[in-house]
Formats: structure tokens, sequence, C-alpha cells
């Protein structure tokens, strides 16, 4: 039963604040699905350097060099949860690059009782995507891209499927090795829903980013913008209020506003950091400031913010390796793999 309930709250957990998580359906959307992005601190979305698993997530950022990896993806998430996904890309001359991926996350199997808390069976949980994306190269060094997704959630009773899309832009400078995006991710709505008459939202939300590696340097910086279509992703949490009472006085203690709108700000920002060590290995961190505010816990927040991971190719191999801090309770490990097919077939 704990277990159960568990799922049934899945979405606020995923969403990692209390304001605005939980407040819409399909919150799975947000799960940081490649091990390079779990590194980077949850969401970059601006990074141009022909990754397919960047792709999927920011379609703009699907190059004519993805049009033939294959990318895979693997979680190992909370209580046994799991989550990843499958993608191919295809480039079609004067046409443009098309990407198809298929995702799943898997609640595990529940025992099933009845009022006497008889067992009666058991029972599985999942959530299921599919998602077509397509981008194709502008002048200027702009490229357009966009996702249409189909989204199947069977929570034991309750079923539910959606439709949405992603509509993205991105400029690359090929010489300063400079980019930037704006993504919208999530625009759409619940064909199905779990119950009758209830049609929750999408998490919708604007993200903008950069990435920038200047000349030389063994490094790549990059800073992304999340919820941009909403400034306050703060919430009232009980155990710090933003109004309290002087002990002493009994006057009450006000934070101030510039705390207050540094803190919204900071809440937005999700910066994550790549070290290239030759063309081969990658060491990658990042820090969800968010994250942190949401999760940790006052006199003891830990590591809870932060990420790390690592890339290295190997045989024209890409493995990738990410780790999310979420919790004192624990973090969650990401693993992805990506080819170039063509790299394989000799000419």
């Amino acid at each position: 039963m704990r277990k159960l309930l568990l799922v049934l709250s899945f979405g606020v957990a995923l969403q990692m604040n209390a304001q605005i998580g939980g407040s819409a359906a399909f919150a799975s959307l947000d799960l940081p699905a490649s091990a390079r992005m779990a590194a980077l601190g949850g969401k970059v979305g601006s990074i141009y350097d022909h990754d397919l698993n960047l792709g999927i997530w920011n379609p703009s950022l699907l190059t004519d060099t993805c049009g033939s990896q294959v990318a895979f993806s693997f979680a190992d998430y909370f209580t046994d949860i799991k989550f990843g996904y499958a993608a191919l890309a295809y480039h079609f001359d004067n046409i443009g690059t098309f990407s198809l991926t298929g995702t799943r996350i898997d609640y595990g199997s529940f025992r099933e009782t009845d009022a006497t808390g008889a067992t009666i069976g058991e029972f599985t949980a999942g959530e299921y995507g599919v998602k077509l994306g397509y981008s194709r190269a502008l002048q200027h060094n702009f490229t357009f891209g966009a996702n249409l997704k189909f989204l199947q959630s069977n929570l034991y009773l309750w079923r539910a499927n959606a439709l949405a899309a992603d509509v993205a832009v991105s400029w690359h400078h090929p010489v300063k090795n400079l980019s930037a995006s704006v993504l919208m991710r999530n625009a759409g709505l619940m064909m199905r829903t779990y119950t009758g008459g209830n049609r929750e939202k999408l998490p919708f939300e604007i993200l903008g980013g950069i990435s920038f590696k200047p000349k030389h340097a063994p490094f790549r910086l990059s800073l992304t913008l999340q919820n941009l279509d909403q400034w306050d992703l703060t919430y009232e949490d009980p155990a710090n209020p933003s109004v309290s009472v002087d002990p002493l006085t009994g006057d009450s203690i006000r934070v101030s506003k510039f705390r207050r709108a540094s803190d919204m700000l900071g809440r937005h920002v999700v910066f994550g950091t790549e070290i290239l060590i030759g063309k081969a290995v990658s060491l990658r961190f990042g820090y969800n400031y968010q994250r942190r505010k949401e999760l940790a816990i006052g006199t003891r927040q830990g590591a809870v913010g932060l990420s790390f991971g690592a890339g290295i190719r190997i045989f024209k191999v890409n493995l990738a390796y990410g780790r999310s801090i979420y919790h004192l309770a624990g973090g969650v490990n990401t693993f992805s793999m990506s080819v170039r097919v063509n790299d394989f077939i000799k000419p």
C-alpha cells in the first residue's frame, strides 16, 4: 500500500516544488531523461554538439549529424521505479532531420488485497510515450525544431492519455563555440482523463539557455532558465515561513525584499559545466537551486541539488553516467549510450 501511494503521488515528487508540483498530470515529462542532462543539473537545452540524447529533449538541437544515431537511456529511480527510452534519428536531404523515441516508466508490481487485507492478486502500473521529432536548419545559423508526443498512463484502475508538443529555436556560432536556445515544452491537453470531467493540465513551461566554451579552454559552461512563464516558484514552507515572530518581543520578522527576490530568481537557474579531457572523456557537474531549496532538510542539507557524471567514447560508442542528489535518502543513477550507425558501415 505504501508503494502504491508513492506511485499515485509520483507527479508531485517529479516536479520538485510544492507550489507548481502536483498541479499538472504527466509530471514525469520533467524527468531528466539522459545521463548527460541529469549530470548537468536536470535541464540543459542549449549545447549544440550533435548529441541525440539532447536533441530528443530539445528538438532544435537535432542536427543533421544526429541523423544516423541511435540512443538508449536507463535510470534507477526511488522505490524500484525505473524509467528509460530508446531513440533513433534519420536525416533527409533538403527536408530535415527526424527522430523517433519510445519512453517507459515502470512503477513495478503491486499486491492487490480486498477489504479484509487478503491477497487477491497482483497488478502493475506504468507510463508510456511515443515522441516524433523534427528539425530543420534555417539561415544565419538558426535551427527550428518540434516534437509531437503521445502519452499513456496506467495506474491500476485509472488510465489517462494526452497529446503534447514542444517547439524550439536554437542559434549557434560555429567559431566561438557559443549557442543559445528557447524552448516551449509540453503544450497540449489530456484526451482521456483519470476521472470523468477532471481534465488536468500538462506541465507546460518555457525555457531559455546558453552554452559557451571559451577558446582553447578545456571546459564548457551552460546556464538554463526554467519556468520562464511563471516568475514565482516559491511556496510558504511551514518550517521556514517568510514571516516569523521574535520570541522576545513578539514582533513580526519579515524576510527582506532583496532576499526574497534573489531566492525567486535562483529557483529559475540551473547551472552546468563540462570539463573536457581530450576528445573522448568529459567530467560533468551541475547545480539545481530549486531542487535544493525544495528537498533539502534545513538542519542537514548535504549535497542536495548537486549532480555529477562523466562521458566517455569507447570504440565509436558514447557512454554516459549521471547521478542526481535529490535528498539525504539518496540519489538517482542514470546511464545512457549513443552511437552513429554510419561509423560502423564501411564505404
